[in-house]
């Protein structure tokens, strides 16, 4: 069964690593005068509230239905992810772009540059743990597929975020430390502004990815295509379905709301056929736990010609 990774788990993993690195860095960016350890700066306290802002979408996704929200708030946590990914886009992205463009304009030369290789070494560590945590569930939810696929396929929006934001990351933390190698050792601190240019593209890129994916899932997007094969191969192996006519999922969050349109193999007795439809759907949600809703529409042995 298509299974799904603890993304709480994943996104304290990350908060913690980010917030210690966000003091690191911190401190190295005011010694050095890195342009480019001042955007890796910003970019983990940006982490730091995007992931809050994720166990906060977790915690609203989590409210109970109400009249006016018949099928709950598992769509909330869509809309903060997808704020997440803007503020990785704009506040990540763009200030670095902004900064390595600044630097490029006006170079400086690096201070105390052995500061900012330690920070962006143990960053390197850190976040290699908080990416290690986030694979371990994302391997959890992919099975068989590859990286790339589960990231297209995946309707865990809050995982995505957080993958995208670890890889961003761990890149990001990357060419800065490749760019003030480069500058040490050139003696060129437009190596520096090139360093800071490129996080910046790299978060630009990686929050676009993201958004588009989180974009899907908030206007209402059927289930993992894997869970949406297994769903269809359990209906219409059951003894009561002569054919599964139609299946619709829809991802609501964490729950999953189920219509069937199928052929009915018991159609005289109507007590009957509703008892069996009661059986079916009963079966489905031990299967599938988080399928939350069901909707049945049944038809007899023969297709109604009316």
């Amino acid at each position: 069964m298509a299974g799904s990774g603890n993304s709480v788990r994943a996104i304290f993993f990350a908060l913690g690593a980010n917030f210690a690195i966000a003091v690191a860095k911190g401190m190295a960016a005011y010694v050095t005068g890195s342009g480019a350890m001042l955007a890796e700066t910003v970019h983990s306290l940006a982490d730091c509230g995007n992931q809050l802002l994720l166990l906060l979408g977790l915690r609203q996704a989590a409210r109970p239905e109400t009249t006016e929200h018949p099928l709950g708030y598992g769509r909330a946590i869509y809309f903060w992810s997808f704020l997440v990914a803007v503020m990785l886009f704009s506040v990540g992205g763009m200030f670095s772009v902004y900064e390595g463009v600044h630097k490029f304009m006006h170079p400086e030369p690096l201070q105390q540059w052995w500061w900012a290789v330690g920070v962006l070494v143990f960053a390197i560590v850190a976040e290699s743990v908080s990416m290690r945590a986030c694979l371990q569930e994302v391997d959890k939810a992919r099975g068989s597929r590859n990286l790339w696929q589960w990231f297209r396929e995946s309707r865990q929006a809050e995982l995505v975020v957080i993958f995208g934001e670890d890889l961003a990351a761990l890149l990001g933390l990357v060419f800065a430390l490749a760019a003030v190698l480069l500058t040490v050792v050139t003696g060129n601190p437009l190596f520096d502004a090139i360093g800071t240019i490129a996080i910046g593209v790299l978060l630009i890129v990686i929050a676009v990815l993201v958004a588009i994916e989180v974009k899907a899932m908030l206007i209402g997007q059927s289930v993992d295509p894997l869970l949406q094969a297994e769903i269809r191969g359990f209906l219409g192996g059951r003894p009561e379905i002569a054919e599964l006519l139609r299946l619709i999922t829809l991802q609501q969050g964490e729950e999953v709301l189920v219509s069937v349109h199928a052929r009915m193999r018991q159609d005289e007795d109507g007590r009957q056929m509703l008892r069996e439809i009661d059986q079916v759907e009963r079966a489905l949600k031990a299967q599938f736990p988080m399928v939350r809703w069901s909707f049945f529409e049944p038809e007899g042995a023969e297709p109604d010609q009316a």
